[in-house]
């Protein structure tokens, strides 16, 4: 008899686990996520007022343990809705978005997007997102590189407006339309009726290979001082085997030299950066840029040649964990002109050196 109910009792409790195993848990369409990076960066310029040169926006503070920047993310996703809202503090956004007003200072994204086809991964978005422009966006643990390229810091890191996007079923093929309030902008210029327009195409031939292309087309003045400006970026991602990986990209743009204008002044920017795996916890990476803006469109020096530097840097990456990165960088801009101070007086050179902690979460 003792048997006879022992084994019953073992029937009920493996049958009681059956159906506890066979029952699962709705996955939840809210998640929380965050990111936090603390950095420490030395400017052998020793700039009076502890900020770097005018045109570096991100890791910008000299001589001391500082906050980049950090967020807390709420992202929903369920059927054909998606949203996602994230608030931010740090360097990045005092720097980035110091001509916005308020708590939107404090906006790192803010959209929202309804699925438009029950078959086909066609979406419309509305909000504040981060850019569609280039292979660097503000979170540096997601980049080659700790701090940001010249090209990457003057042009957009975040923008507002809405988006049509469609991925191809086979996820090789990405295109995006976007109407945009201006550059980097969530508040308009202030006497500014003209739309910005913008693309974006992405083409994944295979795990290895990344091409994009990504365009803006507008108005970022008053319209009193209409000026058209024409940008467009172009970048590569290459895995080319295991160890080593390269990105190469492009920034071409122009703006008229006053309203109603024919003539039309550039800029341009090309980039190079190369990674190796040492192992799987240690990356080295090394980055080759030229920017110029010898007429002061985007960074205005006023010297006799304007912006025209050179800049390399190398890279030294640890994972402590799969979310967390230790990272130390040397970087050396060299400028045509004596745009840059070393003690207070004027010089052709900037290096500075650079550590951080980042965490996902």
């Amino acid at each position: 008899m003792k048997k006879l109910a022992t084994a019953a009792f073992i029937a009920m409790v493996s049958f009681a686990q059956a159906q506890t195993d066979s029952i699962k848990t709705p996955e939840s369409p809210l998640k929380i996520s965050g990111y936090a990076e603390i950095y420490y960066l030395y400017d052998f310029g020793a700039p009076e007022n502890n900020t770097r040169p005018g045109f570096v926006y991100s890791h910008n503070r000299h001589n001391e343990v500082s906050l980049n920047l950090g967020f807390v993310k709420a992202n929903y996703e369920k059927g054909n809705v998606r949203a996602n809202l994230a608030i931010m503090a740090g360097t990045y956004g005092n720097a980035n978005l110091a001509t916005e007003e308020g708590i939107m200072k404090n906006i790192y994204e803010a959209n929202a997007g309804v699925k438009l086809s029950k078959t086909k991964n066609l979406w419309i978005d509305a909000g504040i997102f981060a850019s569609h422009i280039g292979f660097e966006s503000a979170i540096s643990k997601d980049c080659w590189a700790l701090t940001r390229s010249i090209q990457a810091d003057n042009s957009p890191y975040y923008e507002s407006g809405a988006k049509l996007s469609y991925t191809t079923d086979n996820g090789k093929w990405f295109v995006s339309g976007l109407l945009l309030n201006g550059w980097q902008r969530i508040k308009r210029v202030d006497g500014n009726k003209t739309l910005a327009f913008g693309h974006q195409l992405t083409y994944k031939p295979n795990a290895a290979i990344l091409l994009n292309s990504s365009s803006f087309i507008g108005n970022d003045k008053p319209d009193t001082d209409k000026r058209m400006r024409y940008f467009h970026n172009l970048y590569g991602v290459f895995q080319l085997n295991e160890k080593w990986g390269l990105t190469a990209g492009f920034d071409l743009g122009a703006e008229q030299k006053e309203k109603g204008s024919n003539n039309y002044n550039s800029w341009y920017s090309p980039i190079l950066i190369a990674k190796y795996k040492v192992s799987d916890k240690i990356h080295i990476a090394a980055r080759g840029e030229y920017y110029a803006d010898k007429n002061g469109v985007i960074i205005a020096t006023e010297t006799p040649n304007g912006f025209k530097t050179f800049g390399y840097s190398v890279n030294f990456d640890y994972n402590i964990y799969d979310n967390v990165v230790w990272r130390i960088e040397a970087r050396n801009l060299n400028s045509k002109d004596e745009i840059f101070t070393e003690n207070g007086n004027p010089t052709k050179q900037n290096f500075a050196a650079a550590t951080s902690l980042a965490i996902s979460f």
